[in-house]
């Protein structure tokens, strides 16, 4: 049984095909990345996942379960998500906006347990903003308040990450701290990471598991030094890359040409 499985998945905007006949397995534990140019439907493809637009029944599932038969409670529970866009409309302070990660495990007359705040404070010193908890987060940075939002996806103790494009926002430093983050709580915790990732290096350092999309259709997926080849990078992106060994880590690094 797969954390996430995907069964000939196919989805359209009005008349026009976003994903044609998506298949895929990703095994626990794994940090598998979405790559591919713009365009070629990674994004459709996470909605599906987490259900944020609803698939067709017997096409997601999440531990052997039809995602469309899950309540929201119970979603929530098993998928913590980032999404590429966060817009929060009210003036919370950022340990608010993380302990709103603990709802699906508070009853509703129960109020936030010691162990909530434990969970919340180890979240956000993961993510490097625990010294915002009294600010709004109205006043973050955007890099800030994208960390802030991760924290509350960690604070779900989520079986399930997904992450739409999770460094957009973020400088160089938080980048690479977020990907070793991943990296360290798919090792440690078991947790299953599905991250949209346009930086193919970050791809073929961090991940497991990579899954290569190209005009609605997986091309290949598997190990990062198989399918990130100078041939699939420039059958899917049209550009000319050089793949060389790292001068310091020896490991497989993408250079454009």
């Amino acid at each position: 049984m797969y954390p996430v499985e995907v069964k000939n998945l196919n989805h359209s905007y009005d008349t026009t095909p976003i994903l044609k006949g998506i298949n895929l397995k990703i095994e626990k534990g794994y940090f598998s990345g979405i790559v591919g140019p713009n365009g070629s439907g990674k994004t459709t493809l996470v909605k599906n996942i987490m259900r944020s637009i609803s698939p067709h029944k017997k096409t997601v599932f999440l531990s052997g379960t039809d995602v469309r038969s899950m309540s929201q409670k119970d979603l929530a529970k098993v998928v913590g998500t980032v999404a590429q866009t966060n817009v929060i409309e009210y003036d919370f302070t950022a340990e608010e906006v993380v302990m709103m990660g603990r709802s699906p495990h508070i009853g509703r007359f129960q109020r936030e347990s010691s162990r909530d705040y434990g969970i919340v404070e180890e979240a956000m010193k993961k993510t490097d903003t625990w010294q915002y908890k009294d600010r709004s987060v109205k006043e973050l940075s955007g890099g800030e308040r994208q960390r802030v939002i991760i924290a509350r996806a960690l604070a779900q103790q989520p079986d399930i990450l997904i992450l739409d494009e999770p460094v957009t926002h973020l400088d160089i430093r938080h980048q690479i701290a977020l990907m070793e983050l991943t990296r360290d709580l798919c090792k440690e915790k078991g947790i299953t990471v599905v991250a949209i990732l346009h930086d193919l290096n970050f791809a073929m350092t961090y991940c497991d598991h990579v899954v290569l999309v190209h005009e609605g259709k997986v091309v290949e997926s598997g190990k990062p030094n198989r399918i990130l080849t100078e041939e699939n990078i420039k059958g899917v992106y049209g550009i000319d890359v050089c793949i060389v060994d790292h001068p310091k880590t020896g490991a497989p690094y993408i250079l454009t040409i």
